[in-house]
């Protein structure tokens, strides 16, 4: 059983900052990339980072490029979003996922997908 387990969340001042976890378990987990998705009330999910386990390889959304920044501790299977200069509109339900095969842009190349951390930014 693959499990990921998201933390960090919370709420924060427009301007200000919050690392989000992702701590990936299970005895047969393997994946070449990890992702962060996420979703506002009445949208669909949306692609926001990924990295390679291996190479390091990162991709972001436009819309947090230059502001967010995903990084990975492998000895301890854990990802890391650093949301810096938040925006009210980054306010949603963040969710990270494993891809086994690639560096998945959208929702349908994830395989395991964590609970979800709320993050929400006022004015």
């Amino acid at each position: 059983q693959v499990q990921l387990i998201e933390s960090g969340g919370g709420l924060v001042q427009a301007g200000g900052s919050l690392r989000l976890s992702c701590a990936a378990s299970g005895r047969t987990f393997r994946s070449y990339g990890m992702g962060w998705f996420r979703q506002a009330p009445g949208s669909e999910r949306e692609f926001v980072s990924t990295i390679a386990w291996t190479t390091g390889t990162t991709y972001y959304a436009d819309s947090v490029e230059g502001r967010f920044t995903i990084s990975k501790d492998n000895a301890k299977n854990t990802v890391y979003l650093q949301m810096n200069s938040l925006k009210p509109e980054d306010t949603a339900v963040y969710y990270c996922a494993a891809d086994r095969y690639g560096l998945g842009l959208t929702e349908g190349d994830y395989d395991y997908w964590g609970q979800g951390t709320q993050v929400t930014v006022s004015e």
